[in-house]
């Protein structure tokens, strides 16, 4: 992206992202900013990898930080729950052929909401000081085949919601009771959690700040 800005704007682009996604993670609404006019869409666009899409360009107030002004952030997980994969979703949600118990999916979710203590969730090598942070919302949808995880939060921690979904479903299939996965949020050391669910099931949905949002809630 910083790229095909300099080559539009024929100057240098540095980019702050408002979400730092782990590597396969993809992003239906993610937000950057940088220090200079805005990039007419179809230019930068047309220099662009196919993987990458521009959604909208526009000026930002002074000083605005994609990063430090954001509120929060929404992410979406996606998992396929039938005993058949889909070939053309592939690399896009996660195949579990497992049992799924909605009412411990939606237990667990439940339980996120507020504050709490997520060291087990993420992974013991850390940058992070500061291991609490705020859900907004938490909640599990079954849409057009798919159980979606959608969680809101203040800020997140690395590999925090791969690791949020393995546990619930470890819930969903019988390994764990829901209160067990509520006793993890109380600061319970790395171990005590489930494995790392795979990237690709995993979507930065939108980022929201004081003003106007820039909100992308589906592809």
């Amino acid at each position: 992206m910083e790229r095909a800005l300099a080559t539009v704007l024929r100057e240098p682009a540095e980019l702050t992202a408002a979400g730092r996604t782990d590597r396969g993670v993809h992003a239906w609404g993610q937000v950057a900013s940088y220090e200079g006019p805005p990039a007419p869409l179809r230019n930068l666009n047309a220099v662009l990898p196919d993987s990458i899409a521009a959604l909208g360009c526009e000026e930002a107030p002074d000083g605005f930080d994609a990063r430090r002004d954001a509120r929060s952030r929404t992410y979406c997980y996606r998992v396929l729950a039938r005993p058949a994969p889909s070939p053309l979703r592939a690399g896009r949600v996660l195949w579990w052929p497992h049992r799924i118990d909605r009412e411990a999916l939606d237990a667990c979710a439940r339980a996120l909401r507020g504050t709490h203590d997520f060291t087990a969730f993420t992974p013991t090598q850390t940058e992070h000081v500061r291991f609490e942070r705020h859900v907004f919302e938490a909640r599990w949808e079954e849409r057009d085949g798919l159980l979606s995880f959608w969680i809101e939060a203040d800020a997140f921690m690395r590999h925090m919601n791969r690791v949020l979904v393995a546990t619930m479903l470890e819930a969903a299939g019988g390994r764990r009771s829901a209160d067990s996965f509520a006793a993890l949020l109380e600061g319970a050391p790395r171990a005590a959690a489930g494995a790392t669910a795979p990237a690709h099931g995993l979507y930065l949905a939108s980022v929201r700040y004081t003003g106007p949002d820039y909100h992308q809630t589906r592809p």
